[in-house]
């Protein structure tokens, strides 16, 4: 239980975690690849500061956005019944939002390799937003969209600081693999623990690394 219960939870974080980021992630690297509006760099670079933001850094600014005397962390709990900090959701929403650049980056610019002639022509004969979106543009993308999601799966499969600050490390609730590995270090309680978990989020995270590089645009050449 000491290495599943981490291990799994972090699965289930990071799965969580990412599909929340496809959901988000997908429009807004759409929107940043095929419109041009007023403030337009501004929100790329709000939208990628996680990839450069210390985790501590982060996790603060969640905890200021979602504690509970805050005015989302109130009506989340007020409205919702959802109360994120020290519970495994807000392990969920700390890890997506420290992965979410390494989905945006590729997704925008899978995005914006489509070429926006081909979308025309589709429009020309007579297809909607959404079936030239469905029918063109994300068939043609899909390479670095898959890149981008299996990027931030790993991401959000290895998170600590973030998660650590919102969620905390409470055994059997919000320790995940990788609180559970500093845990085992820091108090001395069971090393070994530490390197078989290791080596599981190792192998996890090398198995993510082999498919981005087989979905990668191009990888047939580089053989």
């Amino acid at each position: 239980m000491q290495l599943l219960g981490p291990f799994w939870l972090s699965l289930k974080v990071a799965s969580l975690a990412t599909g929340l980021i496809v959901a988000i992630g997908l429009p807004a690297a759409w929107l940043l690849a095929r419109r041009e509006f007023p403030g337009k760099s501004l929100l790329a670079g709000v939208l990628i500061l996680p990839l450069v933001l210390p985790p501590t850094v982060l996790g603060y600014y969640l905890l200021q956005v979602l504690g509970r005397r805050s005015p989302v962390g109130h009506w989340l709990e007020a409205t919702l019944g959802l109360t994120l900090v020290f519970h495994w959701s807000g392990a969920v929403v700390a890890s997506a939002v420290a992965a979410f650049p390494l989905f945006l980056l590729p997704a925008r610019g899978a995005f914006e390799s489509v070429d926006p002639g081909l979308e025309d022509v589709a429009r020309l004969l007579g297809r909607s937003e959404t079936s030239v979106f469905l029918a063109v543009t994300l068939p043609l993308s899909w390479r670095g969209l898959a890149a981008g999601i299996v990027l931030a799966f790993a991401r959000a499969l290895g998170d600590f600081g973030a998660t650590l600050m919102v969620a905390g490390n409470i055994p059997g609730v919000t320790r995940t693999a990788s609180l559970a590995i500093y845990d085992a270090i820091v108090l001395g309680d069971d090393p070994s623990l530490a390197g078989r978990l290791t080596l599981l989020i190792s192998g996890v995270s090398i198995l993510a690394l082999v498919v981005v590089q087989r979905t990668m645009p191009g990888r047939r050449l580089a053989r």
